[in-house]
């Protein structure tokens, strides 16, 4: 009691308060439980004699055991796994991206080796030679008609290069302004890079 004689009136009535509702929530929480427990059992009672034991298939539907089988619900696989079903939609859809993605893929390659040579026989071989042959030589008597006359070479003829008129200045101008106009344009060519060499697949 000497304890308590320096300690002032309203912290007692607090103390007095802080322990009556920690008893009432005791009381409460023990009443409840007490109540639990008296409903339980009498479930248990009440069901005890009604339900089959574990394991057992009732065939009325309006009576389920409290603990049901769990191979009761289980359906036959029929050689296939009930976990393909129940995959989830992120790998479906991974795999069908995947799937696109090849088929495109596919699609922008050229197959060199599915490409069938064609093997030449020696009788085809031969008549293809005559007849590019034949074209040559066609060709070749054309352009010698359109030939003009080479000039004569100072080695055989120098009279006649000597003897020749002199080529006047108005055409040797003109030469050498049309070969300075060719060399500014050619010197001015430049090859602007505005894609790339090698091209990649877009694919995502």
């Amino acid at each position: 009691m000497d304890s308590f004689a320096h300690v002032s009136p309203e912290t007692l009535t607090q103390l007095y308060f802080v322990i009556n509702s920690h008893l009432v929530i005791v009381l409460g929480y023990y009443c409840l439980l007490k109540r639990v427990k008296g409903w339980f059992f009498r479930r248990c009672d009440d069901h005890a004699f009604e339900q089959p034991p574990f394991g057992s298939f009732v065939q009325d539907g309006s009576k389920k055991p409290l603990i049901p089988d769990p191979n009761l619900d289980r359906n036959p696989t029929n050689g296939s796994d009930r976990n393909a079903d129940s995959l989830p939609s992120s790998c479906t859809d991974e795999q069908t991206l995947h799937k696109d993605i090849l088929q495109r893929t596919a699609l922008d390659i050229i197959d060199v080796s599915a490409v069938i040579s064609q093997g030449l026989e020696q009788h085809e071989y031969m008549d293809r030679a005559r007849q590019y042959s034949t074209k040559l030589e066609v060709l070749s008597r054309t352009l010698s008609q359109k030939k003009p006359v080479p000039l004569p070479s100072l080695s055989s003829q120098p009279h006649q290069v000597l003897a020749a008129d002199l080529v006047s200045y108005t055409d040797v101008q003109q030469v050498s302004k049309i070969a300075a106009y060719a060399y500014s344009a050619i010197s001015q060519i430049k090859v602007d890079a505005k894609e790339e060499l090698v091209v990649q697949f877009a694919i995502p």
